[in-house]
């Protein structure tokens, strides 16, 4: 004949084994949590706080990753575009990096050729750089002539024109008229595409040439739509009566922005004590030391970031602490029964924990679906337009690394788990007697 099995009724209408209640069995936390969680009445007080706890986690963790994704997606955006102005590196001269006047320097095929073999240079390029004036017959604007070789990433440009084409590559041997200038130029002069302008040249005498408008680009960064215009190498390298190996510098793109201080550097030690066939020494400043203020303002974003994250933390941790105090509460009768059964405080606490532990792996679930969903549909429609000439960029950017992502999820999920652990010290001071009777 069967012996029947020790089951014994909770007030809470479980069914449990008395064999089972072990000191620290993981196995009846478990089940108990989950039979906690599964029998939760919405007209219980506990239900709402465990939708609350649900919702704080939720709000925090896709508030989270919201932020994360725009201000690295930002981030990028803008420093793309600062690089496709500058490059990651340059090769200058020396006293035009450090006294800012132009100063030509001596960039031939066997010195393209040495910077192309240094780890990490994708591509490098010879420009040219000379100030002038766009004039038509109602205006005119100050500008800076930019003339790059065949050799030249067009990627940048090809994207950003809103008018015209790009047919064949920049020249260095040849000039063929065409100018490519920014729709805040264009506008202020009322150019089109097609149309033909003069650009004049002050030195000891007025010098003039005639231009095409090839095509209309924007940007979105002022400072630098306002002042670059671009063309032929040879177009400007004329105007510069340069040597012919000579040039306002080279451009050295990188596989990584990553690197670009440090093939700075590295290009700075093969370069300290060489000069060249005019006697000029060269200068290898990278995208960060030319355009200090974007980058310093761009790593300011980071502290946006934590103050964020800080704040939707607390957020978080308070609400999974308050509904988790309210469910407690609310137990005090299962508690007491599970202790006149022999069940420890460790055991119980163990059961609350990994009942709060559930909640929070639901806030978590339902916070990356909320955000990362939100974030996917930002990147693939571009739902929230900006204005470029205010943020910069035309619709809110975002990047989705999973690596951080991921991070952040593990740590929230250990400062929520590590939060919850302190309602749970509250079980220890329940007494059976009292709590039984307790309504």
């Amino acid at each position: 004949m069967c012996s029947r099995k020790p089951w014994r009724h909770t007030p809470d209408g479980f069914w449990i084994d008395d064999s089972h209640l072990g000191f620290g069995d993981m196995n009846l936390s478990l089940f108990m949590s989950r039979r906690l969680l599964k029998g939760e009445n919405r007209k219980q007080i506990s239900h709402g706080a465990v939708v609350i706890s649900t919702a704080g986690i939720a709000l925090g963790v896709a508030v989270m990753i919201i932020t994360l994704s725009i201000v690295l997606g930002f981030q990028r955006e803008v420093r793309e575009k600062v690089v496709s102005f500058g490059s990651h590196v340059q090769l200058l001269n020396y006293n035009t990096y450090y006294r800012g006047d132009m100063h030509p320097i001596q960039v031939n095929g066997q010195l393209m050729g040495e910077l192309s073999g240094i780890p990490g240079v994708a591509s490098v390029s010879r420009f040219t750089a000379k100030s002038g004036v766009l004039k038509t017959d109602d205006a005119f604007q100050g500008v800076s002539f930019r003339g790059f070789d065949e050799h030249y990433d067009l990627s940048f440009l090809q994207h950003s024109l809103l008018e015209g084409q790009i047919t064949e590559p920049f020249s260095s041997k040849k000039s063929t008229g065409r100018l490519y200038v920014s729709k805040r130029v264009a506008k202020q002069l009322k150019l089109e595409v097609g149309q033909k302008v003069y650009a004049y040249f002050f030195e000891e005498r007025l010098r003039t040439r005639r231009f095409t408008i090839a095509g209309i680009y924007q940007s979105g960064l002022n400072d630098f739509d306002k002042s670059f215009v671009f063309c032929d190498y040879a177009t400007v390298h004329q105007l510069l009566k340069f040597e012919q190996d000579q040039c306002s510098g080279a451009e050295i793109r990188l596989t990584d922005f990553s690197l670009a201080d440090s093939v700075s550097n590295a290009i700075a030690m093969r370069m300290q004590s060489r000069l060249d066939a005019y006697g000029q020494g060269y200068a290898s400043p990278s995208i960060l030391r030319l355009y200090p203020g974007i980058f310093s303002w761009l790593n300011l974003l980071d502290i946006n970031v934590i103050v964020i994250f800080s704040l939707m933390a607390l957020v978080a941790g308070f609400s999974s602490v308050s509904g988790l105090l309210i469910i407690i509460l609310e137990r005090v009768q299962f508690i007491g029964v599970m202790k006149a059964l022999g069940a420890s405080n460790g055991v119980l606490r163990s059961i609350f924990s990994s009942y709060s532990f559930l909640i929070a792996l639901r806030g978590i679930l339902l916070g990356n679906a909320v955000g990362i969903g939100l974030c996917l549909l930002q990147d693939a429609f571009g739902l929230v337009r900006l204005n470029p000439e205010v943020y910069y960029v035309e619709a809110v950017p975002v990047l989705m690394y999973w690596p951080l992502i991921l991070l952040m999820n593990v740590v929230v999920a250990l400062l929520v788990f590590i939060a919850l652990l302190l309602p749970t010290l509250q079980v220890s001071r329940i007494e059976p007697a009292k709590s039984i009777r307790f309504e």
